[in-house]
């Protein structure tokens, strides 16, 4: 925006997807400069004006440097952000979100997790946040907890050998290696977990 203005969308707790014009970011020596920078977390003074909000100062709390240095790193967490943007609108409560955004990142960031799991949880958990949570105790159809070999698109649950048989709409399923006793657990929960 201009020579040295940007224009950031910015996701708040509160008040959910927001647009914020940020005055000089892009001056070498900018307060905005640091915080005005992609996939960065910290605490805005914004003041709100006809069209959009203004950033008045900003304090940078995580800058995510190993999403920056890292190619596949970066391309996993842009493919997060671009979902996160298409899920959220202005003016609603995003806090679960932001938490969940932030929990991800930073174990995008900071450990070595294969990065395609880590995808595959926050997409269950975001769809949990959202309210279209799948049905994963059991078969959705007969309520056994035995078998459990598809995955049902129709039903948004797990179906047993025989049931997935007859649904038309089932991909099959395999065991995991990876451990994840917390995809139960967390689903609900209130509670910033980092995996």
């Amino acid at each position: 925006m201009g020579d040295y203005d940007k224009m950031l969308t910015m996701l708040t707790p509160g008040l959910g997807k927001i647009s914020c014009a940020a005055k000089g970011a892009r001056r070498a020596k900018s307060a905005l400069l640091a915080g005005s920078q992609l996939l960065c977390f910290g605490e805005y003074m914004l003041y709100q004006g006809a069209n959009t909000y203004h950033i008045n100062s900003c304090e940078t709390i995580e800058m995510f440097y190993h999403l920056r240095t890292d190619l596949d790193k970066l391309k996993y967490a842009s493919h997060i952000t671009k979902i996160i943007y298409d899920v959220t609108n202005e003016n609603e409560n995003s806090y679960n979100i932001l938490q969940l955004f932030l929990n991800t990142l930073y174990t995008l960031s900071e450990t070595d997790k294969d990065m395609d799991f880590v995808l595959a949880i926050f997409k269950i958990r975001l769809m949990c946040i959202l309210g279209f949570a799948p049905h994963v105790s059991s078969c959705k159809q007969c309520g056994t907890k035995e078998d459990l070999l598809y995955f049902s698109f129709k039903d948004s649950g797990f179906k047993c050998g025989i049931c997935g048989k007859v649904d038309k709409s089932v991909m099959q399923i395999s065991r995991s290696n990876e451990r994840c006793d917390f995809l139960y657990c967390t689903c609900t929960s209130k509670k910033t977990i980092f995996f």
